[in-house]
């Protein structure tokens, strides 16, 4: 297991708290595809997007949350 210091993760996100979520919502994205048609993993997935986010290969976009109408 590596570990990723809050400054590699705040390089390419512009902030830890940013990088950590995006690299979360990745690791999801990525559990949710069919077992038979998934990359063989070796590492696990939040490892594995830590490591995109860090590199700089893990490309996302922040977008604002709808009001919920009361």
């Amino acid at each position: 297991m590596r570990v990723f210091t809050p400054i590699e993760i705040a390089q390419q996100a512009g902030n830890k708290y940013i990088g950590v979520l995006v690299a979360a919502k990745f690791a999801r994205y990525v559990n949710d595809f069919p077992k038979e048609r998934a990359i063989v993993r070796e590492k696990k997935l939040t490892t594995t997007s830590l490591e995109e986010l860090a590199v700089g290969d893990l490309k996302y976009k922040i977008t604002r949350r709808r009001r919920q109408e009361a």
